[in-house]
C-alpha cells in the first residue's frame, strides 16, 4: 500500500470514529471513539508528512533510507493498534 492508500485509509478511519462520538449519548464511549480518532488522524498526518518528504527528496539515497524506517516505525504502530482492538474484543 503506497502512502496515498495509507493517507486515504487514515481519514477513512478518523471520520468514522470522529462521526461515532459525535453521535454517542454516552461521554464514555464518546472519549474510546474520540481517542480512536485521534489515533487515526495522528497517523494520518505522519503518514501526510513522510509523503511530502518523499515528493520533496525522494530521490536522495539518506531520505530514503530514513523514510523506510519511519514507514517501519508506523507499521508497527498501527500493529500495536491493531493488537489493542483484538484484546478490547476478547481475543
Amino acid at each position: 500500500m503506497d502512502l496515498r492508500q495509507q493517507i486515504e485509509l487514515c481519514s477513512h478511519y478518523y471520520q468514522k470514529w470522529k462521526n461515532l462520538a459525535l453521535a454517542s449519548n454516552n461521554l464514555k464511549d464518546a472519549k474510546k471513539f474520540l481517542k480512536k480518532a485521534c489515533f487515526w488522524l495522528e497517523l494520518q498526518s505522519a503518514y501526510l508528512a513522510l509523503w511530502s518528504i518523499e515528493q520533496l527528496k525522494g530521490k536522495d539515497p539518506r531520505v530514503k533510507k530514513k523514510l523506510m524506517v519511519a514507514k517501519a516505525n508506523l507499521a508497527k504502530k498501527l500493529a500495536d493498534y491493531a493488537e489493542e482492538v483484538l484484546k478490547e474484543l476478547g481475543f
